[in-house]
């Protein structure tokens, strides 16, 4: 069986709001050379090439991690054939609003670590950012290069209707995922390359050698003479993102390196080298903030660098992201980045946010409980799809312990309704079949404002209905083309 919406069609959810298609019969003009492509390529072929797809996957040894998981957790991330199609006018006007959410953020860390206008102006409360775990006493009033405290962001987007997309999250500490986006577009070169040339679709491959620059831009004030030292800092070969830090190593051409491997030493970072100590300047690290510096942080890490906080604040190194921007990713914290972007940037937001409620707030909270069947609830603090309830996916016995979880901590909780997500046509067994999808692009600030490049990472969720995307959840990935018009 081979062509359009040909299996898993009968959902009322995954029918009413297509990112495609609205029906088998109306398809968007961007997909209709991949319309035609799908209906004329036979079904056993397009098995042939996903097959193929994951041979090459598994020997480049693209890998992702499931913690919580018994045996052996490595997996290869499922990957769909189809690609998810955005034309350059859409492009157009995400890539807007993302850099202006995004310069927003940023000017709110820089904020809240020195003058706290936001708050003393009572646009958001103060206990909110003060008592949060996210916020760190540690950075109050030290200056980071440039003013840029997220300099890598990835922010997740849904898709509801033909103009409308909403932002679902902002994550600003340490985005992951860049890795799959390149890799997917790799593979659909070997495997598709006529059919990328026939769409026009424009190039990711510049992400690496954009990022290395976008992290030369902001070197310390106080670094070493010449070009600037960049290294990647990672916890290991037992962190679930653990290919895609050797991946953007080895792309940007700069050194992989783990805690034990660095040393500060008057307040400057080195490196050990078969040569000898060598200076860093910039450090791209994928270590949460708690572990970055035994001596400020937790002092059973042994995945930083003692002093490391130290050499940061002389002005001797740049960390990216800043140390502390786990305040502007906070799931309550994003319920005021339209607030941001007004009272920082004066302009009025140019993509929408998911209306969310607090369960903090005791009518918000009582709604929620009362409404658990057609929400969907998360933590607070949560991530990569752990611990969230898809309140109409779930039972009267899952919604019943979850009420006593809300009851027991209600401020740790916030909720949102279930919105109807587009969906993308995905290769299944049967055939193609609509599934719902999210995406993350991925954004770069430096010394010289805010890039991106055309594309993301398009996660889909593979089960019939489902509504999680999550690789931690089951989800996969898709090529996303961003076409040249």
């Amino acid at each position: 069986m081979n062509g359009w919406a040909t299996a898993g069609t009968g959902a009322p959810d995954e029918a009413r709001t297509p990112e495609d298609v609205r029906s088998p019969e109306h398809v968007r003009a961007a997909y209709a050379e991949i319309r035609a492509w799908l209906t004329q390529t036979p079904h056993d072929r397009l098995q042939l090439k996903r097959r193929e797809a994951e041979v090459l996957f598994r020997r480049i040894g693209i890998t992702f991690a499931v913690y919580g998981e018994g045996g052996d957790p490595e997996r290869i991330l499922p990957f769909d054939l189809v690609p998810r199609i955005v034309t350059g006018e859409e492009w157009s006007t995400l890539s807007r609003g993302l850099a202006q959410r995004v310069r927003a953020l940023n000017a709110f860390l820089t904020d809240i670590y020195h003058g706290q206008d936001i708050l003393k102006a009572g646009v958001i409360p103060a206990d909110l950012v003060l008592r949060n775990v996210g916020y760190l006493p540690q950075m109050q009033g030290l200056k980071v290069p440039g003013n840029v405290y997220t300099h890598i962001a990835g922010i997740d987007l849904v898709r509801t209707d033909e103009n409308d997309f909403f932002v679902l999250e902002d994550n600003v500490r340490t985005p992951s995922g860049v890795s799959y986006m390149l890799e997917n577009r790799d593979v659909m070169m070997r495997l598709f390359p006529d059919l990328l040339s026939a769409h026009q679709v424009r190039p990711v491959d510049h992400y690496p050698s954009s990022l290395r620059d976008t992290l030369c831009s902001v070197a310390p004030p106080n670094m070493a003479a010449g070009q600037p030292t960049v290294v990647l800092l990672t916890p290991g070969i037992y962190n679930s993102a653990y290919y895609e830090h050797t991946f953007l190593a080895d792309q940007m051409g700069v050194e992989l390196v783990e805690g034990p491997d660095l040393f500060v030493s008057e307040n400057k970072v080195f490196m050990r080298t078969t040569e000898g100590p060598k200076r860093v300047d910039i450090i791209y690290r994928r270590i949460d903030d708690a572990f970055l510096d035994p001596l400020v942080f937790r002092p059973d890490s042994q995945l930083g660098v003692p002093g490391l906080i130290d050499a940061y604040r002389a002005g001797n190194v740049t960390l990216a992201n800043a140390v502390g921007t786990g305040i502007a990713d906070d799931k309550m914290i994003y319920t005021f980045v339209p607030d941001m972007i007004r009272f920082y940037l004066g302009e009025e937001p140019l993509l929408n946010n998911v209306p969310t409620r607090w369960c903090g707030r005791s009518d918000d909270c009582r709604y929620v409980l009362e409404h658990l069947d057609e929400l969907v609830v998360k933590e607070v603090r949560g991530s990569g799809g752990y611990g969230m309830l898809v309140g109409p996916k779930s039972t009267r016995a899952e919604q019943a312990a979850y009420a006593e979880r809300i009851k027991a901590n209600p401020e740790d909780f916030i909720a949102q309704p279930t919105l109807a997500l587009s969906t993308c046509p995905t290769l299944v067994e049967e055939g193609v079949a609509p599934r719902h999808v999210d995406l993350r692009p991925f954004l770069l600030v430096g010394a010289n404002g805010v890039s991106l490049v055309p594309g993301g990472l398009t996660r889909v969720a593979l089960k019939q209905g489902s509504l999680v995307v999550n690789s931690s959840q089951g989800g996969g990935t898709k090529d996303t083309w961003v076409l040249a018009r």
